[in-house]
């Protein structure tokens, strides 16, 4: 059951497609008290959900602020990454789900200042709240699945796995690249283009030089089994001359300042314009432009800087040239140095900023500020909706920003994170919070993106990473080099991602079939188990699809682990070469994990496919059973 409770919206932020009438006679569960929603807890009570945010699968102790944010530094003590996903599951003495459908910033407290009280304060009131109940943790979730709308499908060569690198500057460094893992064995469906394809970083062009000719590369490419995927930003590089930043100067479809001027910001391509995204006519125009590259044969996109990322703007590059003005006088000791450096830090992606441009949307003029968690959601429709009338086929898409109904459109990574062994763990708590705000199709970057990747972090992120269903390995400009084939030795790769394709008919079937049933692909063991009390402290483990429980390893140098059974299951070890089972008793185990072997533990019999190079290899009618 689902009751709605109305505080004065001031926009539709399309995250709800099922309609539901006020219910202004029912209390909700919290109190409201001085411009927040509260709720006492138990010691017992724990809190699911928010998405993509840190710490573990249970999110009761630490406070967490949405708000689309450009975090690269994933520790602990951040509060915002990149997606705004206000949906809670609260199991205690009362057990609902709440989601807090509003635009603009919300703090949720669950136990931060005061351990035995959730606090929910949002900036403003302008919202609708959303209690759900049900007889389960999955019926619960499935009830406000319903109400946001089915998930987003990508075809099924998306399930293969791709390789990207920020560095990849020109055709013959792709080329190489695939070379390279064909050489060496390892199956590849896809090579992402980073932003250097692009010429002085402006959307929908190609550099001339470095892809002479794109369309017949990408032709090259598929032939070989391999899609190109190259990335699109959301500011457009503001320069004459340039017909997507002069038609949509023209037409007014940028974001203004108070004046009523395109507000001017710093990203990339250096001074850039933000398309309106919440205006419908500037989302079509913009999603439209796609067509330059789908006309060169480009089947899918993940969208980048959507939140939307600010290096600047020219408003607070003046002011931050005055205050270092300001700073200007005799010698620069160290406390000149840090008031330095803190006006050059405040620069990005600064809160006046944010406040300082607007949006032109159907229901009114709004400053962005007030609805800044819409911005990558609308991005990705505005792409969605045209890859959809401009390819008869579906599209690959995900973004980096999202807010609960972008998930109709497309997936999500979960952005630049780190070659540290806590994000391993991190990842996989991660997926079960995205899972119940609708993101079916999500994954981090393999390795970490910042930093640099060891070959023993490739191997046991990769053997978690099977299951994800957006398996990319990612990293950055100037980082060590962590594709499959630059350790020396590939024979753990190669089994690893050629277990990937073997798996894909499970995986994909049983992705396809909780998009369909408003289910999760990841769940947390509690909402399966939910009479064992056992499961609800395992906090690195997940149910994948009805029949699969994973236990990944994600500490360096460890050779196993301990591993919780809340039934009797078979141990599945999937060795370089062949398979070995074992049957497990309900109860804990130490379970020896050697690095390359991929274990898991099913209920039931799991079809494999036999080994294939790429997706348009694959075998999915005769399988074997185990």
């Amino acid at each position: 059951m689902i009751k709605r409770f109305n505080f004065s919206p001031i926009i539709n932020t399309g995250a709800v497609v099922k309609e539901l009438p006020y219910d202004s006679g029912n209390p909700v569960p919290f109190t409201l008290k001085n411009n927040a929603f509260s709720l006492d807890m138990d010691a017992k009570t724990r809190i699911y959900g928010l998405g993509e945010t840190v710490r573990g699968i249970n999110k009761r102790g630490w406070i967490y602020e949405s708000w689309c944010t450009d975090e690269p530094f994933h520790n602990e003590d951040k509060r915002s990454l990149y997606g705004a996903h206000n949906f809670i599951l609260v199991d205690g003495k009362e057990r609902f789900g709440a989601f807090f459908d509003t635009p603009g910033k919300i703090t949720f407290d669950l136990g931060y200042t005061d351990s035995d009280r959730i606090v929910i304060t949002p900036e403003s009131f302008a919202l609708d709240l959303y209690i759900v109940t049900g007889d389960s943790l999955k019926a619960i979730v499935a009830e406000f699945r319903a109400l946001i709308g089915k998930s987003y499908i990508p075809p099924l060569w998306a399930f293969g796995y791709g390789q990207s690198r920020w560095g990849y500057v020109t055709e013959k460094d792709i080329r190489e690249c695939a070379d390279n893992y064909e050489k060496a064995g390892i199956p590849l469906d896809m090579l992402y283009l980073d932003i250097d394809y692009m010429d002085s970083f402006k959307d929908f062009s190609v550099h001339p030089e470095r892809f002479p000719d794109l369309k017949a590369f990408a032709a090259e490419m598929k032939e070989r089994g391999i899609r190109l995927i190259p990335i699109i930003d959301a500011a457009v590089k503001k320069q004459d001359g340039y017909s997507v930043y002069d038609e949509g100067h023209e037409k007014g479809y940028f974001c203004k300042d108070e004046n009523g001027e395109d507000f001017v910001v710093g990203v990339w391509p250096g001074k850039s314009v933000l398309p309106d995204f919440l205006n419908p006519e500037a989302a079509r125009w913009f999603g439209m432009k796609y067509k330059a590259l789908t006309d060169r044969g480009i089947e899918g996109f993940w969208n980048d800087m959507n939140e939307p990322a600010l290096f600047y703007s020219e408003k607070g590059m003046d002011h931050a040239i005055d205050e270092v003005k300001k700073l200007d006088g005799g010698e620069l000791d160290s406390l000149r140095f840090f008031g330095v450096r803190d006006v050059l830090i405040k620069l990005q992606n600064n809160a006046d900023d944010y406040k300082s441009f607007y949006h032109n949307a159907p229901e009114g003029k709004f400053r962005h500020y007030d609805v800044h968690n819409l911005y990558g959601y609308n991005m990705t429709k505005s792409a969605y909706d045209a890859l959809c009338e401009l390819r008869d086929e579906p599209s690959l898409l995900f973004s980096r920003a999202s807010y609960i109904g972008a998930h109709r459109y497309g997936g999500v990574w979960t952005g630049d994170n780190h070659a540290w062994w806590k994000h391993i763990l991190q990842s996989l708590q991660q997926m079960p919070g995205m899972n119940m705000c609708g993101f079916l199709y999500s994954g981090s970057d393999i390795g970490g993106f910042n930093g640099n990747c060891t070959r023993d972090l490739l191997i046991r992120w990769m053997s978690f990473a099977v299951f994800t269903p957006l398996m990319r390995n990612h990293s950055a400009f100037g980082t060590r080099r962590q594709e499959a084939f630059a350790f020396g030795d590939t024979e753990a790769f190669r089994h690893i991602i050629g277990l990937r394709y073997r798996l894909i008919p499970y995986l994909y079937s049983e992705f396809v079939k909780a998009a369909e049933n408003d289910a999760m692909f990841f769940r947390p063991l509690a909402f399966d188990y939910e009479e064992d009390e056992i499961v609800a402290t395992v906090e690195d483990q997940l149910m994948v699809g009805d029949s699969m429980m994973i236990a990944p390893v994600y500490v360096q140098n460890a050779v196993g682990r301990h591993v919780y059974l809340p039934e009797k299951m078979e141990q599945i070890r999937m060795h370089e070469g062949y398979i070995s089972t074992e049957e497990l008793n309900t109860g804990w185990h130490y379970v020896d994990i050697p690095l390359g072997d991929v274990v898991f533990f099913t209920k039931s019999p799991i079809p494999l496919a036999k080994p294939a190079m790429n997706t348009s290899e694959l075998d999915l009618e005769n399988v074997e059973f185990i």
